[in-house]
């Protein structure tokens, strides 16, 4: 392979030390090497590129003839996809299966809070009232329909199996049942499942398919104790209608790691609706210690297969705008 050039762009909190810089220079020995670090990046500097690491600004990337191959840090990759920000014939890569630990964990978190009415008692103690709601749920008893089996809704599968829920999973397309999973189904079925789940999770990707997916129609046919928990996209959800079926009771709770729109406005009524948490897509970060350790690993493994002349992983399929799952 004719000796490349390789830009790593990485935002000043993913912070590798010189034992991971060190590593990445044996891997490109043959290759010039530049490392930019934040939003230092520089136009020409893209240009020459032939490989591109990182998350670097979409307005540079139009004027990059050279670059042959973009690794995003992150799992999502449709801002990458629209129309213009990527020159014709150049491979994206995602850092999908990097964050799927820790995302299940912030979802049994959320799943756990609202089924034993943590919320309730949250509010409870700020007015020193000690009161019992009465509504309190456990993971035995209850149904999980994982919207997205993906690696992040295999991941929290898994746990919440373990503790003794069932789990249906949804995927696009068909595919073998895990032990972990009771049932799965094709995301066509999504209908006729919702009635019957008590715990609703979605870690979906932004696209044509998943805009808004969940509005009105769809948390109508929820349960009214069910429980709506969003890491993917908040695209994937219409918020106004989630909301209105909070304050409703049309649902019981939700937890929401990601919204529509991000950030979420102050004034948007969501925030004080009944049984509702909300964080600022904090699930899946990459200074978190394991998940930087995970990506890092994935672009060494990308960077080895390409300048060995071997086939990626993680590649994005543009036509449905994620990686194809097995």
């Amino acid at each position: 392979m004719d000796r490349k050039t390789i830009l790593f762009n990485f935002p000043s909190n993913f912070q590798m030390d010189e034992s991971h810089l060190a590593r990445l220079r044996e891997i490109t020995r043959k290759s010039d090497v530049t490392f930019v670090s934040g939003t230092d990046l520089e136009r020409n500097e893209v240009a020459k590129a032939n490989i591109l690491v990182g998350m670097p600004p979409r307005s540079l990337l139009k004027d990059a003839p050279k670059l042959e191959w973009l690794q995003l840090l992150s799992a999502g990759a449709e801002l990458y996809l629209q129309p213009g920000v990527l020159p014709d014939g150049v491979i994206l890569t995602n850092a999908t299966g990097a964050y799927g630990k820790s995302m299940s964990e912030y979802m049994l978190c959320a799943v756990l809070s609202l089924l034993l009415d943590f919320p309730h008692y949250r509010d409870n103690q700020r007015q020193h009232l000690w009161k019992s709601s009465g509504k309190s749920r456990h993971v035995a008893d209850t149904t999980a329909l994982v919207v997205g089996f993906g690696n992040i809704g295999r991941e929290f599968a898994k746990r919440y199996k373990a503790l003794g829920g069932k789990v249906i999973g949804v995927k696009r397309t068909p595919g073998k049942k895990p032990d972990y999973a009771d049932e799965l189904h094709t995301s066509d079925e999504l209908d006729k499942l919702l009635p019957r789940a008590d715990v609703v999770t979605l870690s979906l990707p932004s696209t044509g398919e998943t805009q808004h997916l969940f509005g009105r129609e769809k948390i109508a046919l929820m349960k009214p104790d069910a429980i709506l928990v969003n890491v993917g996209r908040g695209t994937a959800v219409d918020t106004d209608a989630l909301s209105e079926a909070l304050y409703a009771g049309k649902i019981y709770g939700a937890a929401l790691d990601v919204t529509d729109p991000e950030p979420l406005p102050s004034s948007h009524p969501i925030w004080s609706a009944p049984n509702t948490i909300i964080t600022p897509h904090i699930s899946g970060r990459w200074e978190e210690h394991k998940n930087l350790e995970r990506v890092f690993e994935l672009i060494c493994t990308n960077l080895t297969r390409y300048l060995n002349g071997e086939p990626l992983i993680n590649v994005v399929d543009r036509a449905i705008g994620y990686k194809k799952h097995e």
